[in-house]
């Protein structure tokens, strides 16, 4: 998510997941994925935020050397790897400027988006800096566009994948919950920590049905990232970054390799 809309005191809400093969099975896929090209595409938990190491040829997209798409191609040397995923990307980014490298040779591809669609950089800027119930009443309006308007933003973009890449395998990764509940922590109550977390499992629900729909692989980090949520003493996330304000509620290096990269080498 591009960083002028985390300004404030946070960034985006959700983040992005994986799941798929495992064992013998995922090896092969993975080395049938190198066989042809890889395209990274979507928002900034795909390009990096939060991680360091950023590329200077990418400017405001951020793109890291941290990132799991980085990482990915790094391991597997696919025939090709365009990291077009950029920091702020929307669906309507994707579509005008990230399809570009698609072909009928593209093998493999990845995505994470809809966070920015839904708002929920306002989400988090409205929970930290509001009352509970005002928190709760912001994410319910996410809510309702995640029910009533994101499936059908998914849609077109999943088409345009399709249609550029028929032969890809592609994985739409989701977003992980933020908070370990239950914790003596500093920062927002438990009741929106709770609210918060249970958006991510609302978008994740929205992003996986879609793609599901389309014959693409849901990779679902929550899993991964359980146990390394903000409050648990060991996270993967950032929380406030009063020095950084735009790596705020976004993996850091290790939440890239730890918890995005084996997810979607699983999946790949």
């Amino acid at each position: 998510m591009r960083r002028s809309r985390l300004t404030g005191f946070v960034t985006s809400l959700l983040l992005a997941a994986g799941l798929g093969l495992t064992g013998a099975a995922s090896a092969q896929a993975s080395s049938t994925a190198a066989a042809g090209g890889y395209v990274a595409l979507g928002d900034s938990y795909s390009s990096g935020v939060g991680a360091g190491s950023y590329i200077s040829s990418s400017g405001s997209c951020d793109r890291s050397t941290k990132a799991y798409p980085y990482l990915w191609n790094a391991a597997h040397s696919p025939s090709s790897f365009a990291f077009n995923a950029c920091s702020g990307a929307t669906t309507d980014d994707v579509l005008a400027g990230q399809l570009g490298s698609l072909n009928s040779s593209t093998s493999l591809v990845s995505l994470t988006v809809g966070g920015n669609d839904a708002g929920f950089a306002d989400v988090m800027t409205t929970c930290v800096t509001s009352s509970d119930s005002t928190c709760l009443s912001r994410i319910n309006t996410a809510k309702a566009y995640v029910a009533n308007t994101l499936p059908g933003k998914l849609d077109t973009v999943y088409n345009a994948i399709s249609a550029k890449a028929p032969s890809a395998r592609v994985v739409v990764i989701g977003y992980p919950r933020f908070y370990l509940l239950g914790q003596s922590c500093l920062g927002l109550s438990e009741t929106k920590r709770s609210a918060i977390n249970d958006a991510a499992d609302y978008i994740d629900t929205a992003i996986k049905a879609r793609a599901t729909a389309h014959n693409f692989v849901f990779g679902d980090v929550r899993t991964t990232f359980s146990g390394h949520e903000i409050c648990s003493g060991s996270s993967w996330l950032h929380s406030v970054n009063w020095l950084d304000i735009g790596e705020s509620y976004h993996p850091t290096a290790s939440g890239q390799s730890g918890g995005y990269l084996p997810v979607f080498t699983n999946a790949a």
